[in-house]
């Protein structure tokens, strides 16, 4: 067997578990479970003269889950996000007049976002000032007009220094 189904298979099974204890860990019966886990603990206290090594059974318990809990989440959320972003790239894609520069924005700096952001305000604030509440404004349309506004008014313009 090649190296690369080697891998494949170990992806694909860390993906499979990874996802099996996700949905595991989300359920009804493992809040209930953690919540047992617990009450014995707490039951237990006076057997043990709450002891400092019953209480580091549930602080190293819980710990060790926190840890791995949280890279599990982690994994969740990057592959939802992944999706969601896929869902409004095919979104944009097909809708005609979206501009297709939003495709992958999530890979763009924190700067080019505010920049990005502080546009979608300002044509939040010309659709305000619309009569017609269906009217649309895009990145492509106000590049157009910006333009026009450009070519009618060149001594408006700044020279380069």
């Amino acid at each position: 067997m090649t190296k690369s189904k080697t891998n494949n298979k170990k992806n694909n099974f860390f993906e499979k578990f990874a996802n099996a204890a996700t949905k595991f860990t989300g359920s009804s019966f493992a809040f209930i479970a953690a919540t047992l886990i617990v009450l014995i603990w707490a039951v237990t206290g006076p057997v043990f003269h709450y002891s400092e090594t019953w209480q580091l059974v549930i602080n190293t318990g819980t710990t060790i889950i926190t840890f791995l809990m949280v890279f599990l989440i982690q994994k969740a959320q990057n592959k939802d996000g992944k999706a969601i972003q896929l869902k409004l790239n095919e979104l944009i894609a097909v809708q005609q007049g979206a501009s297709n520069r939003m495709v992958d924005i999530e890979d763009l700096s924190e700067q080019e976002l505010d920049q990005l952001h502080k546009f979608y305000v300002t044509i939040a604030t010309l659709a305000k000032k619309e009569a017609d509440i269906h009217c649309s404004h895009s990145i492509d349309v106000a590049k157009e007009l910006n333009e026009t506004k450009l070519e009618k008014n060149k001594h408006f313009k700044h020279p380069i220094s």
